[in-house]
């Protein structure tokens, strides 16, 4: 592995990310780290485990490093897996999964909380430094993958705890899954497969969240087909289903929080 990938909470203000960057390139002299960002919000596991497998399909062979552990010196297990091309090195909290699958689903997976790389006087507050990043190094380097830790069954690891879906002939039952920084709601529809939409680009939806006031949106492949200000619906960068809100937040104009229910069907004709 030539190249880590970086994501956490740490933020830009304090050394903690720099301080990982320098032992991973320290230890794995010509490896580069390309940096996601350090600007997930704070313990927001599944802000950042979606973060993550957006970045999947775009990189190559890659390790990615990934520390949002707001469980950090508790229970948790710190881990690393491999799938396809990919290894993923972080907490066991969920965060990594859903990039693991994305990359073809985790082959292999071993516990690293303790071993041959890992700081004998780790800090119980800073694993990004004593636990995930020496080990990140190790792989980058070439060590394989049983060579840092114990083995795991990957049935073993911990998923994010998300609501199901379904799309039906006339209706799709769904929820907000996660926000992006522009407050576009990603849903928990991904879109492909052999489950057909029951309305297509061009058509307008109306939108019906549990508990609250139906809306409609045109079901659109640009955020300008819909006027400022206005909903709309479209297919996100990660083959999901999303609201947007044209040159604003739909989180903050519709207030539609994470898990709410959504029922999503045609409202009987086209946009303009």
């Amino acid at each position: 592995m030539k190249r880590v990938l970086f994501l956490t909470d740490y933020g830009y203000t304090d050394a903690f990310a720099g301080i990982c960057r320098a032992i991973v390139t320290e230890a794995a002299p010509g490896v580069e780290v390309v940096d996601l960002t350090h600007g997930i919000p704070l313990g927001d596991v599944r802000r950042g485990a979606f973060v993550l497998e957006s970045a999947v399909d775009h990189t190559g062979p890659a390790l990615f490093l990934a520390v949002v552990d707001p469980g950090v010196g508790g229970d948790r297990r710190a881990v690393a897996l491999r799938a396809g091309e990919k290894i993923f090195v972080g907490p066991d909290n969920g965060l990594l999964l859903e990039a693991a699958e994305r990359a073809g689903g985790v082959a292999e997976a071993v516990e690293i909380s303790s071993g041959p790389f890992v700081s004998a006087t780790r800090s119980h507050t800073f694993h990004g430094r004593d636990v995930f990043a020496p080990v990140a190094a190790a792989l980058a380097r070439g060590e394989a993958l049983e060579a840092v830790g114990e083995p795991l069954e990957p049935s073993d690891l911990v998923r994010l705890d998300l609501q199901s879906s379904s799309i039906g002939e006339s209706e799709v039952e769904t929820h907000v899954l996660v926000e992006d920084g522009f407050g576009n709601l990603s849903l928990g529809v991904r879109v492909g497969g052999t489950a057909r939409l029951p309305f297509g680009p061009g058509d307008v939806v109306s939108v019906r969240p549990e508990g609250g006031d139906s809306f409609e949106a045109p079901f659109v492949t640009t955020f300008d087909s819909a006027p400022a200000g206005s909903p709309l619906l479209f297919v996100d960068s990660t083959d999901r289903l999303a609201i947007a809100v044209n040159l604003g937040s739909a989180r903050e104009q519709l207030g539609l929080e994470r898990d709410r229910r959504l029922l999503i069907s045609p409202a009987g004709r086209e946009s303009e």
